[in-house]
């Protein structure tokens, strides 16, 4: 597997440090929480990269502390920076549900690299799981505005459709971007059909071949629950895809 995984002030340029205001957040998915703070002035970021989030006013710290890591969801083109997370029970968290716009946070990076590979004529294909499609999002979005030549295949699972973020937005993106393929799956026998392309089920050889072709022609990455990462990097090598084709992060989830 191709190294993306990356520590704080673990690069050899120092970290940046940058303060930004909270601009608002929604529930965008059962459980799910959306929010938007401002950009601050000469902060730049590839899609797919992350930032640590601290907010200083955090009363009482959690076990935690006052520092998360967000992958970025929005597009690198896009006036806000957007993030997203699921509801836990933190003071983070909840800190988070609760602070009026305005709210001061600070952020450090951008951290990561999770970001696109430049060869063209190879496609990339994106497993997400759950809060996982954060990074996904923005590589999308990315891809979509700057026209990039890119074959891009994004496999959703999640156990129902309630249960996934962004999931009408990105299936309209498919009609902005013809070189976009989405593909939503859902494990819980009881999810009903959604309009659209839809697989049932975890993510499968079968589900992958059936869609992208030939499985070691593209490069993968995997962005999810940590048991759901060893699931897909075990069935990657199982399907002969080589391990430096493969780029994958855990998101914890706390």
């Amino acid at each position: 597997m191709a190294l993306t995984q990356w520590r704080r002030k673990s690069f050899l340029r120092p970290a940046t440090t940058y303060l930004a205001r909270l601009a608002g957040q929604e529930e965008i998915a059962k459980g799910t929480l959306a929010f938007r703070v401002s950009k601050p002035e000469g902060f730049e970021f590839a899609a797919g990269q992350a930032v640590y989030v601290t907010i200083p006013d955090l009363k009482p710290a959690d076990a935690k502390g006052k520092i998360r890591t967000f992958s970025i969801a929005s597009a690198p083109q896009d006036s806000e920076l957007e993030m997203a997370t699921r509801q836990t029970d933190s003071s983070f968290k909840r800190y988070l549900v609760d602070a009026p716009a305005g709210t001061s946070v600070q952020l450090e990076g951008p951290y990561g690299d999770l970001v696109l590979h430049e060869d063209a004529s190879r496609p990339a294909v994106f497993l997400a799981g759950g809060i996982g499609i954060t990074p996904f999002r923005s590589m999308a979005l990315d891809a979509t505005n700057r026209a990039l030549p890119h074959r891009l295949f994004l496999f959703y699972s999640n156990r129902r459709p309630e249960d996934a973020a962004f999931l009408a937005e990105l299936r309209q993106l498919e009609g902005k971007n013809p070189r976009f393929k989405f593909i939503a799956t859902f494990t819980e026998d009881s999810a009903l059909p959604q309009q659209g392309a839809v697989e049932r089920g975890h993510i499968t050889a079968a589900m992958l071949s059936k869609h992208v072709g030939d499985m070691t022609a593209p490069v993968y990455y995997v962005a999810g629950p940590a048991a759901m990462v060893s699931a897909m990097e075990e069935l990657l090598k199982d399907a002969g895809v080589k391990p430096a084709d493969v780029r994958a992060e855990r998101f914890p989830g706390y």
